[in-house]
């Protein structure tokens, strides 16, 4: 029984990160092959966020009724999404002035080969207010499902859950059958759940053994800024936030800490999706707002991904001696007010978003994007983690905005984070 600690999932994913990341250390073709590890488990988990998405917004919204109050908390999470990530838009622009981390680079554009980021420009030079939002409405019932698209499946759990609730007494057999689904889905995640060590180790495997840790010394103050502005974005922003709820920073980070490893691993906050969303309903999170908020934060709600995009912006510029003046900033700040809404939750999606932003304004060059590539990776686990944990204080303040957060049973789980819990009942 000494040894029963070993069966904590914590535990076993920080094991694996840590073998992981040794071994595409000392043996770098070794973790190169280990990719399909890592990317075999952020399949099968994104295998299960839109039937757990759909289910826990239908069962949700329908057993609360009042459509009114949908509305409402709609409305407050996007208030609250629109603030806070311009907040840490505005955070990564001052850090990138203050700390200059591309300044004395004198990157020659000319030199540098576009060809490595095609792939990303590519993808990004499509990407538009209008395209955004026309996007959002899927061509079938199915479609969403099948590419795992959140906003989609979103829309359609929203649409199915306004007509159930609509049909009343008569759509009540049809909601039982959608909640045992669910309980039927979160039994899957539990089973996938089992396997996530070796995808965390596969991830971080290939991940140091393709780029290697010698990487991170040439953009070492461009690594040092990011990681130093999101550890400060969490503790000097999301923390007063947090306390504002009831609940401390330390004791939630805790509670959510076998999550967080887990996108540490992975480099992607959607690998956590389903169980963050348990997690968080038995916190005491009303399940309608968990989940309302969750799936419509992983596309707006990017505080990470927000915080990468000003400082990398201002990194390229620096490092190419591309001098902007305030307008020129203000009105970078501005375009990616838009573009930063629906990143990809993905790896390599503020990369995207970046590519894009930088085509829109025309005022940095985007073959200085090439100068990040070494270090995108690594950088890219920052993001998800401030992202995960951005999403979770969100969905904590809008429930306690709207008077629903059980900040008793909240305390009493985050006193004993190592004892199961079962989901709220509250709807």
């Amino acid at each position: 029984m000494r040894l029963g600690w070993l069966k904590n999932l914590y535990v076993q994913v920080l094991a694996a990160v840590v073998f992981g990341a040794v071994l595409g250390h000392l043996w770098p073709q070794a973790g190169e092959s280990l990719k399909p590890l890592g990317d075999g488990f952020i399949k099968l988990i994104k295998m299960m966020v839109g039937p757990v998405v759909f289910t826990t917004v239908v069962t949700g919204i329908a057993k609360m009724g009042d459509l009114k109050r949908v509305g409402r908390v709609g409305l407050k999470a996007f208030l609250y999404f629109e603030v806070v990530t311009t907040g840490a838009l505005v955070l990564g622009l001052v850090v990138g002035n203050l700390f200059q981390p591309g300044v004395g680079l004198d990157v020659d554009v000319s030199r540098l080969d576009a060809k490595a980021i095609e792939s990303y420009t590519s993808a990004g030079k499509s990407m538009s207010t209008v395209d955004f939002l026309f996007n959002i409405i899927p061509s079938s019932l199915v479609d969403p499902f099948v590419k795992g698209d959140i906003l989609q499946v979103l829309l359609i759990s929203l649409l199915t859950a306004i007509a159930l609730a609509k049909m009343g007494k008569a759509g009540e057999s049809i909601l039982h059958g959608v909640d045992a689904v669910g309980h039927l889905l979160f039994g899957m995640v539990g089973l996938i759940m089992r396997v996530a060590p070796l995808g965390a180790m596969g991830a971080i495997a290939f991940t140091v053994g393709k780029y290697g840790v010698g990487t991170l010394v040439g953009l070492g103050r461009l690594m040092g800024a990011f990681y130093v502005t999101a550890f400060l974005f969490v503790v000097l922003v999301l923390g007063p936030i947090l306390r504002w709820t009831g609940v401390g920073l330390l004791p939630f980070l805790r509670y959510l800490r076998d999550e967080l490893l887990l996108v540490l691993g992975t480099s992607s906050s959607e690998s956590a999706l389903p169980q963050l969303m348990v997690k968080l309903e038995a916190l005491g999170c009303p399940k309608s707002v968990v989940g309302f908020v969750v799936p419509m934060g992983y596309s707006f709600n990017l505080d990470g991904t927000s915080i990468y995009l000003t400082l990398a912006s201002l990194f390229v510029a620096q490092a190419t001696g591309t001098h902007l003046s305030l307008g020129q900033e203000l009105a970078l700040l501005a375009v990616l007010l838009l573009t930063s809404k629906g990143a990809a939750t993905v790896t390599g999606g503020g990369f995207i978003t970046l590519a894009a932003t930088l085509s829109a304004t025309g005022t940095i060059p985007v073959a200085g994007m090439v100068l990040l590539l070494g270090v995108d990776r690594f950088m890219s686990e920052a993001r998800a983690l401030t992202n995960l944990v951005g999403n979770a204080v969100a969905t904590l303040v809008v429930s306690k905005w709207e008077g629903s957060l059980d900040t008793e049973r909240a305390r009493e789980v985050l006193a004993a984070p190592s004892v199961a819990v079962e989901p709220s009942s509250a709807s």
